[in-house]
């Protein structure tokens, strides 16, 4: 006796009335984002093409124009900046600044995280609430009471006030919130299970640290490099206040601002050193992406 099998069409049917729905918001999506890179690629590409411009072309008319033949370009603007007097020094003076205040923000913040996320003491959660609580107080508002607090603070009667040690400090300090943030959520996410083994084989804190939890944590932790790194490398403000106006100390972004005269003029010459500034930003985001883009898109998919 033959026996009929019934065959179930629904989800196909309601899978074809899906497909238009899709459509309709695929193309909205793809305009958007078509257009958020054109606000962000438009004014980088006007920058690019200033760099090689001469001052007296920038000041007659737009960027724009000299896309249009005759076109006159010119490599002076870099030749100028980078035989400048003062801006290598300052190029390793960001160098000197960046690495180690990225490398103790995302050290400290390793260890904080994982406490955070799997050791139990008393005012776990009140202390995490309160680290939270600490990315909306703006950086501004503690420029001077932590300057005072550097001005008289010294070590074997050494003054710390002016020197890099402080602008390390300060950006460890600036930069914890939000990487002990991070951390947490994402090394709170890993599967307990794996922990809970390790300990009935006799691991201890330590141990789960530095063999479970930080190798699968490298996703997240490349991805605070990268913001760390960058916003340490981009800084201005934080570098003006605690370096003071001693040129010898300055970065490379404190540089780029002293081009300007105080007319707003040289803009040929800032443009040529912000693009060349930005080389080993670029560097570290395409040297680390592969992990940066494994943690966005772990950290979506894991409960």
């Amino acid at each position: 006796m033959t026996q009929v099998v019934p065959v179930l069409i629904e989800p196909e049917i309601e899978e074809e009335h899906a497909r238009p729905h899709k459509r309709k918001i695929r193309g909205p999506l793809h305009f958007a984002l078509v257009a958020i890179m054109f606000l962000w690629v438009v004014p980088a590409l006007g920058l690019l093409v200033a760099s090689f411009r001469t001052a007296q072309s920038t000041n007659k008319s737009g960027w724009w124009t000299a896309l249009a033949p005759p076109y006159q370009f010119t490599f002076s603007n870099y030749d100028y900046v980078l035989n400048r007097a003062g801006f290598w020094d300052s190029f390793f003076n960001s160098l000197l600044i960046t690495i180690p205040a990225t490398v103790l923000v995302v050290f400290i913040a390793a260890f904080a995280a994982y406490a955070f996320a799997w050791m139990d003491f008393p005012f776990r959660n009140v202390l995490f609430v309160i680290v939270v609580g600490l990315l909306v107080v703006p950086l501004q508002v503690t420029l001077i009471p932590v300057l005072s607090l550097f001005r008289d603070f010294q070590v074997g009667g050494l003054k710390l006030n002016g020197t890099v040690l402080v602008v390390w400090l300060a950006h460890t300090g600036y930069g914890l919130p939000f990487a002990v943030y991070l951390l947490r959520n994402y090394m709170g996410s890993l599967p307990k299970s794996i922990f809970e083994s390790a300990a009935i084989d006799g691991a201890g804190p330590a141990t789960a640290f530095f063999r479970l939890a930080v190798p699968m944590s490298v996703p997240a932790l490349a991805s605070l490099v990268i913001f760390q790194f960058l916003w340490v490398w981009n800084d201005l403000l934080v570098a003006l206040v605690y370096l003071g106006p001693q040129p010898d100390n300055h970065p490379l972004s404190v540089t780029l601002a002293n081009l300007t005269t105080n007319f707003g003029g040289n803009w040929q010459f800032v443009t040529a050193a912000a693009f060349v500034s930005m080389i080993v930003p670029i560097v570290v985001f395409f040297a680390l992406q592969r992990y940066f883009i494994r943690g966005i898109t772990g950290g979506a998919v894991k409960g």
